[in-house]
């Protein structure tokens, strides 16, 4: 929970929201440490407001569900991320892309299906929406770019049916979202649930928003979820994976696949999962559009933080500005104390690797890490930075950096220890012993 005051700043900027946006129904949460601390609802569904079981069309944030399927069929070995299409879904024209760039959108397919505009009109099943397409649904170079596409996690939701023998959402529920208590998220409205409106431009009027199953497209945005249920999602999204994914999957799907505004990028995206940074933040999430509707959810893994918004409304919600006004007011009303720090464990063969290193001339230092994992640092500004994991043949993993993925070994010998990192050498004293250091060292030392 909140202080009131932090609640009555939150209640307000939410207030503002719905009055000024002209949105006939909604619903937001924040969470913090695995727990819903707060939520407010505003306007009317139905006869009241909208509580924490109503329903609203999520749109886009279904694609992160699937994404999470993917990469489950991944861990178990039953699909490779570098696969092309083809392997799993033969007879497309996109059979060349691959797995990982339909979950990054970096396949180059085009953003809508052909046809009507399938977000207000009814679906078809996949093999006639594979009969539509043409040569043209490449509109990239596989790979190239980012671009947006709402056919591509089609295909992919119709890879998790055929890889489990039933339809993805039925996969996706019982594998996903059951697990994590999301109970109240379906591929089809519930009672209760919210009417999808557009409010006309210039009056105060609304006219009710279509709404069909989607059928092949279903995957790239049917689901309809609660408050209380996408506040579950928001905390799995920043947390280690509920026993739904490993720890180091979730991290994945979260890192930077592709950015969409360039090398300053404040957006962009993983491996089903949207990116954006605010205030220093860096946020994991989706957020979702549909007639009617309008949602998002982001996730802090730094500090367990999340974020959501529910709408009833085709346009005029300012998502982002919303979502980050409302961790701006947490921040300055309540921000999260740090962890309480205590001292841990050290085996003595890893103490005795902590303190300076030298790569070159350049200083280095070592830090022991929990569960015996090593953190490599420059001492100064400039300089490769890389965590590592400890492995059962006792030598290192890179976890990030320049160095992720490469061995760190301690190597041992009658003049000393030094540290070979995937072919650079990092000694006790700059350039020193003469032994290790690749290319020797000029015989007359420092001078």
């Amino acid at each position: 929970m909140v202080l009131e005051s932090t609640a009555r700043a939150l209640a307000l900027r939410v207030a503002t929201e719905q009055a000024t946006a002209r949105i006939p129904a909604l619903a937001v949460a924040l969470t913090r440490g695995g727990e819903l601390i707060w939520s407010g609802y505003r306007g009317r569904v139905g006869d009241g407001p909208p509580t924490a079981s109503t329903q609203f069309r999520v749109g886009s944030i279904t694609k992160s569900m699937v994404a999470v399927m993917v990469m489950r069929l991944r861990d178990e070995g039953l699909l490779d991320l570098l696969d092309p299409l083809e392997k799993h879904l033969p007879g497309t024209p996109a059979g060349e892309v691959t797995i990982a760039q339909l979950l990054s959108h970096t396949g180059g397919l085009t953003a809508e299906p052909p046809g009507e505009w399938w977000e207000r009109t009814p679906g078809v099943p996949m093999p006639e929406l594979i009969g539509r397409l043409d040569p043209m649904t490449g509109r990239h170079r596989p790979g190239r770019r980012f671009h947006y596409s709402n056919l591509g996690f089609g295909f992919l939701g119709e890879v998790v049916a055929r890889k489990r023998g039933r339809g993805w959402a039925q996969v996706v529920r019982d594998e996903v979202l059951a697990p994590l208590g999301m109970r109240d998220t379906t591929e089809r409205p519930r009672t209760p649930h919210a009417t999808g409106y557009a409010v006309h431009p210039w009056a105060d009027v609304l006219l009710p928003e279509p709404e069909h199953d989607a059928v092949a497209l279903a995957p790239a945005g049917q689901m309809w979820c609660s408050a209380a249920d996408l506040a579950r999602w928001a905390i799995f999204v920043g947390g280690d994976g509920a026993g739904v994914l490993r720890p180091a999957t979730m991290a994945e799907m979260r890192e930077p696949a592709t950015v969409e505004d360039g090398p300053s990028w404040t957006s962009g995206y993983g491996l089903g999962l949207q990116l954006r940074r605010h205030n220093g933040r860096r946020l994991a999430g989706h957020t979702g559009s549909m007639p009617g509707f309008l949602a998002t959810v982001w996730a802090d893994p730094a500090d367990g933080v999340g974020v959501l918004f529910l709408a009833n409304t085709t346009s005029g919600v300012k998502g982002n500005a919303l979502t980050g006004d409302l961790l701006d007011i947490l921040d300055e009303h309540e921000p999260a104390l740090p962890a309480e720090w205590r001292p841990a464990p050290v085996d003595d063969d890893l103490l005795a690797l902590t303190g300076p290193w030298y790569w070159g001339p350049a200083a280095y230092v070592m830090r022991a890490l929990p569960g015996r994992g090593l953190a490599l640092t420059p001492v100064g500004e400039t300089g490769r930075a890389s965590r590592f994991a400890a492995l059962a043949d006792g030598t290192w993993l890179g976890l990030d950096g320049y160095y992720a993925g490469e061995t760190l070994r301690v190597v041992r010998t009658g003049g000393g220890v030094h540290l070979d990192l995937n072919t650079f050498v990092f000694t006790r004293e700059p350039y020193g012993p003469p032994g290790p250091v690749p290319g020797g060292v000029d015989p007359e030392g420092w001078r």
